[in-house]
């Protein structure tokens, strides 16, 4: 039977190998009906140098009882005549007959085969049709439990042919009688060894398929954590980058208004003062999410299209012209989409102020509809390349691409820069 191994009758069991059981959702091979999984006649079952030692003592113990059975059937359980054995004829039988079980979870092939070998010596000597199979019933049951199916059939044949052997020497006339008794102890040792194997086989299985389970749900929380860890760099990336950019066109605008527009360099440090500020405050809230024993932190919303008016305010004192155009109604939306969208705006000017040098304008175009979100943002700059593969627009595709939306970007004629992206707002389309 497939994966029936336990290291002992009392309860201590090991697992079994792959391929020893197959319950749906377990991550096992196929089992094969003709080759269901258990271990061959000769193959050693269980380490001996492993087996725990109340394993050993139940074997031990099983092995004493069934040689005891044996004597005491000899000398005591036979109706016609007893048989008083001498000291060294009953150690013989002892051996003979229960000699070899303390090993017959350890190899219940060969331990089975010394076993029915002895049963056929016991049964002509020292008298003749005197066996009394508790040992041989003990090493079929092994066989049963631990081994395949035809294996085990097999034996169980074997059991029955040995007893009707010892009554044929014992000269019975009733040989329907012995016949039913003989297949009906082999058969009954059979079906108990077949289920307790199944039993043993089954409870691995699911010991089996629940660590996996745990394994599976372990992996499952690290890669979430690393999943947000990876959200939060991203937030960090586009927040820190366009509010630097931002400070970096103010600091140089107050630069070059100092001597001729104090006033005007004064109000344009105060916006970088501002924008610093601002930095700080959600660079603070974005590390906070991976400090474990974080104290109470500011729980402000996130950024959304409300927000954009804010963003644009930003980027046009930087010195960055831009025009604003939105179609639709953008009413209950979730705040996951108007994240997404106020993040690509926002890195799409952040490149354009980096990027498309001086003198450029850039327009912002928002169309809403019911089934999506298209966003175009263009400049009239220089054309150049967007920062590194992996951060910038190119690592807003993955985050578009959540929504089951597509982000394109790159130069338009005769000069710019054009970002295109749709975000679907269809639940199905997005999964």
């Amino acid at each position: 039977m497939a994966g029936k191994r336990t290291s002992s009758d009392s309860g201590s069991g090991r697992l079994p190998r792959p391929g020893e059981a197959g319950l749906p959702g377990w991550a096992s091979p196929p089992v094969n009906c003709e080759d269901d999984g258990g271990v061959s006649f000769w193959e050693q079952a269980e380490n001996p140098r492993t087996r725990p030692p109340r394993s050993w003592a139940f074997d031990a113990g099983c092995a004493v009882v069934a040689g005891a059975a044996s004597v005491a059937h000899f000398s005591f359980g036979q109706a016609g005549h007893s048989v008083h054995l001498s000291l060294a004829a009953g150690v013989i039988v002892v051996v003979l007959t229960a000699g070899a079980l303390p090993l017959r979870r350890v190899w219940p092939g060969p331990v089975f085969v010394w076993t029915l070998l002895a049963a056929a010596v016991v049964a002509r000597w020292p008298d003749h049709g005197a066996l009394f199979p508790v040992a041989l019933g003990l090493s079929l049951y092994t066989v049963a439990a631990t081994m395949r199916r035809a294996e085990a059939l097999t034996a169980a044949v074997l059991t029955a042919g040995v007893m009707l052997l010892a009554v044929a020497q014992d000269g019975t006339r009733d040989w329907a009688l012995a016949f039913s008794d003989a297949v009906g102890f082999a058969a009954a040792v059979l079906i108990v060894g077949l289920y307790v194997g199944t039993r043993r086989a089954y409870l691995a299985a699911l010991r089996d398929r629940a660590q996996r389970l745990e394994r599976e749900r372990d992996q499952a929380s690290a890669l979430a954590a690393a999943e947000e860890r990876a959200r939060i760099a991203r937030e960090m990336h586009d927040s820190v980058a366009h509010h630097l950019t931002v400070i970096v066109a103010l600091s140089d605008g107050a630069r070059r208004a100092v001597t001729r527009a104090p006033g005007d360099a004064a109000d344009a440090m105060r916006d970088v003062s501002g924008t610093a500020r601002q930095a700080l405050a959600e660079t603070r809230r974005l590390l906070g999410v991976l400090r474990a024993d974080s104290g109470p932190e500011p729980r402000e919303p996130l950024p959304g299209l409300a927000e954009l008016d804010g963003l644009l305010a930003h980027v046009r004192a930087a010195g960055l012209p831009v025009r604003y155009e939105r179609t639709g109604a953008g009413t209950d939306l979730p705040p996951a989409i108007q994240l997404a969208v106020f993040r690509l705006v926002q890195e799409a000017l952040t490149n354009t102020m980096k990027h498309a040098g001086p003198g450029v304008s850039a327009s912002v175009r928002l169309s809403l509809t019911p089934a999506e979100i298209r966003v175009e943002v263009e400049d009239d700059g220089c054309g150049a390349a967007p920062g590194a593969a992996g951060g910038g627009l190119t690592g807003m595709r993955e985050r578009i691409s959540a929504f089951g939306g597509d982000l394109a970007f790159g130069p338009r004629q005769p000069r710019g820069w054009l970002v295109t992206a749709r975000l679907s707002l269809d639940p199905a389309a997005a999964a």
